[in-house]
């Protein structure tokens, strides 16, 4: 009898630890498929009249700063939730302006360009950023916050910090023609999940009642 019963607990305990190894190893191939990927950001457009030289000397004291940035989706399931997404400007010395763009949401391997105009900038600020060979370089940095739309529900906030130098020519255009593509920061959070290490303790368990 109580070794009937004793074979029966043991059953009992096998099943549910069975099923806790089926429902981590369920959740790690759902995180596998479903773990989205932070949105790819890149400056396509960046001039300061104020820098061309090709244009004459009532035009020049232009010194608003034109750009675009263009924010690619690259998941193919989850849509993308922007919060305000904050931009600065600066030289390698001081800071210029700043600039936000109004939340927005992105769908699913879509683009998003924004174009923007600042106010205008300190003259001698921007001209001090001039370098004796005729180009300047300056800093644009983007600061937001993201959810992912997974199926029905929201994820929690992640930070995406990211930015890139800008090297403007004599034209008041970047020099690169392509896009440069910004870069994360340090301080950028990054997704995590605790589900592979929930999964790895299923499994050790696992393996310890059989």
């Amino acid at each position: 009898m109580d070794q009937d019963e004793d074979h029966g607990g043991r059953n009992c305990c096998s099943c549910c630890f069975s099923f806790i190894f089926t429902a981590g190893l369920t959740s790690l191939f759902l995180w596998l498929s479903l773990r989205p990927d932070k949105p790819k950001c890149s400056i396509e457009y960046f001039y300061l009249p104020a820098l061309n030289k090709s244009l004459d000397s009532h035009s020049r004291p232009n010194t608003t700063l034109n750009f675009m940035v263009r924010l690619t989706n690259p998941n193919k399931d989850q849509g993308i939730y922007y919060d305000d997404v904050h931009l600065s400007f600066s030289t390698n010395s001081s800071s210029l302006v700043n600039y936000t763009v109004p939340r927005f949401y992105q769908g699913h391997k879509k683009k998003a360009k924004k174009w923007g105009q600042t106010p205008p900038l300190n003259n001698q600020t921007v001209l001090r950023a001039v370098l004796p060979n005729g180009s300047a370089v300056f800093r644009m940095d983007l600061k937001t916050q993201v959810r992912f739309k997974i199926i029905f529900w929201k994820t929690k906030r992640y930070g995406v910090e990211v930015g890139a130098d800008v090297e403007v020519n004599g034209d008041g255009g970047k020099a690169n023609k392509k896009g440069i593509k910004m870069k994360k920061s340090d301080s950028s959070a990054r997704l995590s999940s605790c589900f592979p290490i929930c999964v790895l303790m299923n499994l050790l368990v696992f393996f310890l009642i059989r």
